[in-house]
This record gives C-alpha cells, sequence and structure tokens, in this order.
C-alpha cells in the first residue's frame, strides 16, 4: 500500500475520532443541560422546604462531564433560559434575573466548574474526597444566591434587607437539606466514577 494513502487514511481515522467526541460532549452537554432544567420542577417535600434536583445535576455535570464541559451544560441551561424558554422554576427570560433567586441559577455554573476542577484532580475517587469538591461548589452556589438576593431587594425591589438578613433568608431554609444532598452524591459518584474512569468514559485530567 502507499504509504501516502496510509498517511491519509490515519488523519482521516483520526478525524472521525474527535468528531466523535465532539459529538459525544455536545450530547453529554445538552442532556445536563435537559436535567437541570427538569430538576427544577422536581420539587422533593421535606420538614423544612421543598427542594429540587437542580442541584444534583448541577455536580453531577462537574463530576461527570468536567469542569470545562460542565460549565458548558450550565451555561446552555442558563442561555436556553434567559432566551424565554419557562426551564427556570418561575418560567424564563432576560427579566429573569431581577427576580431574587436567580443568583442560584449563576451559582451553578461555577458550582459545576469548581466541582469538576476539584474532581479532575483526584487520582482516587472516594466518598471523602469527593465531599470537599462537592462542598465547595455548594457554597458558591450559596454564595452568588445571597449576593443576588441583597442586591436585588434592596437596589431593584426598593426593600430593606441587612446581609444577616440575607444570609438568613437565603442559606438557612435550604443549607441542611443540601448538606445531606451532598453527602448522596459524593456517595453515588464514588461508586459510579471508578467504574466509569475504567470504561473510560470520565478521565481525570482536564478536558
Amino acid at each position: 500500500m502507499n504509504p501516502g494513502t496510509i498517511k491519509e487514511n490515519s488523519i482521516i481515522q483520526r478525524g472521525d475520532f474527535i468528531m466523535r467526541l465532539k459529538t459525544k460532549d455536545m450530547i453529554l452537554i445538552a442532556l445536563f443541560a435537559a436535567l437541570t432544567a427538569i430538576g427544577a420542577f422536581i420539587k422533593i417535600p421535606t420538614p423544612l422546604v421543598p427542594f429540587t434536583l437542580q442541584y444534583l445535576f448541577c455536580a453531577y455535570s462537574g463530576i461527570l462531564l468536567g469542569a470545562k464541559h460542565g460549565l458548558y451544560s450550565q451555561l446552555l441551561y442558563l442561555g436556553v433560559g434567559l432566551m424565554g424558554f419557562p426551564v427556570f422554576t418561575q418560567g424564563g427570560g432576560l427579566t429573569y434575573i431581577f427576580q431574587p433567586t436567580f443568583g442560584y441559577i449563576i451559582g451553578f455554573s461555577l458550582c459545576s466548574y469548581i466541582i469538576g476542577r476539584l474532581t479532575e484532580k483526584l487520582d482516587k475517587i472516594t466518598l471523602t474526597g469527593l465531599l470537599g469538591p462537592i462542598l465547595a461548589g455548594m457554597s458558591v452556589v450559596y454564595l452568588c444566591g445571597i449576593i443576588h438576593l441583597f442586591l436585588i431587594m434592596n437596589f431593584y425591589l426598593g426593600k430593606s434587607l441587612s446581609i444577616k438578613a440575607a444570609i438568613l433568608a437565603g442559606l438557612f431554609p435550604f443549607v441542611f437539606t443540601d448538606l445531606i444532598y451532598s453527602v448522596l452524591i459524593a456517595l453515588t459518584a464514588s461508586v459510579i466514577v471508578p467504574s466509569l474512569r475504567k470504561l473510560g468514559l470520565v478521565g481525570n485530567v482536564s478536558h
């Protein structure tokens, strides 16, 4: 066989492989964006307040897709909602940025990226190893949510709200259930991720 033909075939095969990877990545990014949207409407009652599954899918997007692709999935969800599709808990559209809870949605993107970045650095996936990245991501969600809540209440809605009141309103009704949720995410991921790594579906390097 002509060496030139062999080289050409090799390039074509590598190109097809890269294209398959890109297609797979786009599918997974779209999938987790859709799951995050669906999670907004799945409410689980608790003794305190009902909570949704958005945080679960956000955290999993970082763990399973990695920092960059996890971030893309949450930005896609955010973008679709701001375009007017009713994927947020109370609708969608550009004016949704003035909703007091919009900061949490912003936080999802950062949460996924942080969890993904920290998880990618783990050589061994364990329950305790995953808890740190997951809690770090959760903390960013609450930080964004509380800051946005404070700003919207004081400077857009014109209602006086202190930092302490914003923390009480934006943190304590949800944090206890989210802490339990974080443990469950770490527990399930510690079983799932090692198996996916063995199959080559999830790596431990940056995407």
